[in-house]
């Protein structure tokens, strides 16, 4: 699971454009709240599949969004276009994702979870 975030915390990095200026906003822009959440479920989504169990036929992450969310992939991903182009808050947002990910990783495991510095990639 930290894989999948860390994965997409790079793709947040790649995203936007070299320019300093925030991209215009979409109008049908998902909501902030909403779009970390969406981030937390995309993730659990994608840590299930990747567990390796054939027996459960797990929904792709477009027909997920379509039936949870109500949000179509472009929506999605003009959304992410946007938030992705002032780096500073969607790294804020990834970092909350993050927490409530290790919180919940914690409750269900009981482990200690390592405590990872991001800006110097050191985990203790």
């Amino acid at each position: 699971m930290k894989k999948i975030v860390f994965i997409l915390f790079i793709i947040s990095f790649v995203l936007p454009s070299c320019k300093n200026e925030i991209i215009e906003k979409p109008d049908n822009l998902i909501d902030k709240d909403k779009m970390k959440e969406i981030i937390y479920d995309l993730a659990i989504l994608e840590a299930a599949r990747n567990q390796g169990s054939a027996t459960r036929n797990y929904p792709k992450a477009s027909v997920f969004l379509k039936e949870k969310y109500k949000v179509d992939s472009l929506t999605f991903a003009k959304s992410t276009q946007y938030y992705a182009s002032d780096i500073k808050e969607y790294k804020k947002m990834y970092e909350e994702v993050k927490e409530r990910l290790d919180k919940e990783n914690k409750k269900l495991s009981g482990a200690p979870i390592p405590v990872q510095n991001l800006e110097e990639g050191i985990v203790k």
